[in-house]
């Protein structure tokens, strides 16, 4: 979060918390707490200079009386510098005080202000009763000539419940500075989290739509090349056949990284002119991999494959993508059957089966994510994918997907 402009201005409390604190702790003061020290001794020290005058005014006072109350009335005054580590302690020790010392009454405003500033509701109680409680005995014990025992009771009570409702309105105000500064740290810390798992999830498409994309270009130019290893002597239309479909794959793998790292660029930019499979473009995949040499059975029972949604269609031509790619590498030789149905309300169904391989092959490697992949796609989209081997060999795709009427 935003560091405060200007912290200084702030009370230690609400400052920048990575301020630096005293070796107990505790935050250390800023450049407005100095202030408010001070101006909080100005003001004790003032009501209690306007006190000694006032008894400094009646002839019956001894000079000794004078002269303790002066020093009474400083050490109170700068007894205030620790109110902010001990406001409570504080508050008790200046309400017993001032129970026979007039001068210490502005001190006392300021350290029970302290204590409802600085302490929750219970211990401002406490101390706050304590004060009331004790404010009729100050008058009693030594009364001031010029105002009567009542007037100066009602006024003592009335400054106390007027500093510790101030004090307790400034704590209220600093709670909830604070804690809208929580909640705003909060949300920029849930807005980056968020921020960073959409960069993740789209990560992950990407790697996912260039392992089904590349994967299945890829093993186009193993299968062919491999064959081209393994018959040297095969005749020159088969050589030449085999090498259009390897520079055919090549190009359009090509193609196809050249495009996702477009978007892995320039996302916004490249989204829309990259063109996107459809349930229309799946004869053309069969169409492609017959042109390979594979043998490919397609049942499509669906009567507008256009109409399918976009997202469900781009899914179906994924799944049969990888099921052909998977066939291709573990079964090749084999008839691949690839069987689309379903409807409006239905949902679309899609299977990708092949027998087991009657003879010996050149294994080629894969990574293993392309069904885990498809799993996450089916189950992003609403539905559901199951693979497995089959009862009498080979190997099979089924995935549920989706269509709302």
């Amino acid at each position: 979060m935003t560091r405060t402009e200007y912290p200084w201005l702030l009370p230690s409390a609400m400052a920048d918390p990575e301020l630096p604190g005293d070796r107990d702790g505790r935050s250390r003061r800023t450049v407005r707490d100095w202030i408010v020290d001070i101006m909080a001794f100005v003001c004790a020290a003032g009501i209690g200079l306007a006190t000694l005058a006032t008894i400094e005014a009646d002839p019956t006072t001894p000079e000794g009386v004078l002269f303790v109350d002066s020093l009474i009335g400083a050490a109170a005054c700068c007894a205030l510098w620790f109110r902010r580590r001990w406001p409570a302690g504080l508050a008790v020790a200046l309400t017993l005080l001032s129970t026979v010392e007039p001068v210490a009454a502005g001190a006392l405003l300021v350290a029970l202000f302290s204590v409802a500033v600085h302490r929750p509701f219970r211990p401002v109680a406490l101390v706050g009763a304590g004060a009331l409680a004790v404010a009729p005995i100050q008058p009693y014990v030594r009364p001031d000539p010029s105002t009567s025992f009542m007037a100066s009771t009602i006024v003592g009570v009335l400054l106390i419940l007027l500093v510790l409702s101030w004090g307790m309105v400034v704590r209220s105000r600093r709670q909830l500075v604070v804690t809208l500064r929580e909640r705003a740290r909060r949300a920029e810390t849930e807005a980056a989290l968020r921020a960073e798992q959409a960069q993740r999830l789209a990560r992950e498409d990407i790697a996912r739509e260039m392992h089904d994309v590349l994967a299945h270009r890829l093993t186009l130019l193993s299968v062919h090349a491999g064959a081209l290893e393994f018959r040297p002597d095969a005749p020159p239309a088969e050589v030449a056949r085999a090498a259009g479909v390897i520079r055919d794959s090549a190009h359009e793998a090509l193609q196809d990284l050249r495009e996702i790292i477009g978007v892995l660029r320039s996302p916004r930019d490249g989204e829309g002119d990259r063109p996107q499979p459809t349930l229309a473009t799946l004869d053309a995949l069969i169409a492609e991999s017959r042109l390979a040499g594979m043998k490919v059975a397609l049942d499509n029972h669906l009567a507008d494959p256009a109409a399918a949604p976009a997202a469900t269609g781009r899914t179906v031509y994924r799944i049969a993508q990888e099921g052909l790619t998977n066939a291709r590498k573990h079964a090749p030789g084999t008839e691949v059957t690839v069987r689309v149905s379903g409807g409006p309300g239905q949902g679309i169904t899609v299977e990708v089966r092949n027998p087991a391989p009657t003879e010996p092959f050149e294994q080629v490697p894969g990574s293993g994510q392309g069904l885990i992949g498809l799993t996450e796609r089916a189950t992003l989209a609403g539905g559901r994918l199951d693979h497995g081997p089959e009862p009498g060999g080979g190997f099979a795709v089924r995935a549920w997907l989706p269509w709302p009427s």
